[in-house]
């Protein structure tokens, strides 16, 4: 099994798709249908994260329980002004006085350009994936399970990280408050040949906490739509085919 996709809603998902291929230095992967977009972002030989950005014609509201952190470091002002010239606008969400510099994209998806800090070292342009949790431990256990992902160095109560090493931390924090509605950025979790199929991949998510969700919009699908204990949506993709 592994983590593959961070998957965003947007009205547009070309031009959102442009935006984050320009910022990430995304390799196009041409998504199943033509008015998706679909990047990959390549971290190591064999590690890799794909970008899905999937039309919505009312995406949910913009929110914070998943989001990206991007890696800026020492250029940080410099990737703040790269990120605005490509089409981010700065935005306030009460953050206040913080080192980091909080932006969205095209479509209103915020995102964060970190600071320099020592755990990003090797993590590449996106230094962290931080994901609001009931329990940031219980949480951690269902994810590194489903991803293969290994306890790391982090900036969060618990971190996880692709077993290289190298690429972002996914990062459990504490949630300021309960989760009330549909996230607009979510995971994907994809079978391999070495591990469970897609069903055992269910079981083995149910048996730690998850649940299937049961909402219309979560219907009919190739994958399963799942939420973890804190409610967070997620989704168990499909087999691979020989």
């Amino acid at each position: 099994m592994r983590l593959e996709n961070i998957v965003m809603q947007s009205r547009d998902p070309q031009a959102t798709g442009l935006f984050w291929s320009a910022a990430l230095g995304l390799v196009d992967n041409g998504p199943d249908t033509p008015d998706d977009y679909e990047g990959r972002l390549w971290f190591g030989e064999d590690a890799w994260l794909d970008i899905c950005i999937e039309r919505a014609t009312e995406p949910p509201p913009a929110d914070w329980r998943l989001h990206l952190d991007l890696h800026g470091g020492g250029q940080q002002d410099e990737v703040v002004q790269r990120l605005t010239g490509l089409g981010a606008t700065r935005v306030d969400i009460g953050q206040g006085d913080v080192p980091w510099v909080v932006l969205a994209d095209p479509d209103g998806n915020a995102f964060c350009v970190m600071e320099e800090r020592t755990a990003y070292r090797d993590t590449g342009p996106i230094a962290a994936l931080p994901l609001d949790s009931a329990d940031p431990a219980r949480d951690a256990e269902l994810y590194s399970a489903l991803t293969g992902w290994v306890r790391a160095e982090g900036v969060g109560p618990v971190t996880l990280r692709h077993p290289s090493l190298r690429g972002p931390l996914l990062e459990l924090c504490p949630e300021p408050v309960p989760k009330t509605r549909q996230n607009r950025t979510h995971l994907d979790v994809r079978p391999t040949q070495d591990g469970p199929d897609h069903q055992g991949l269910v079981e083995l998510a149910l048996s730690l906490g998850a649940t299937v969700s049961t909402d219309d919009w979560a219907q009919g699908h190739p994958w399963t739509v799942m939420r973890d204990p804190s409610g967070n949506e997620f989704c168990i993709l499909s087999d691979l085919q020989d």
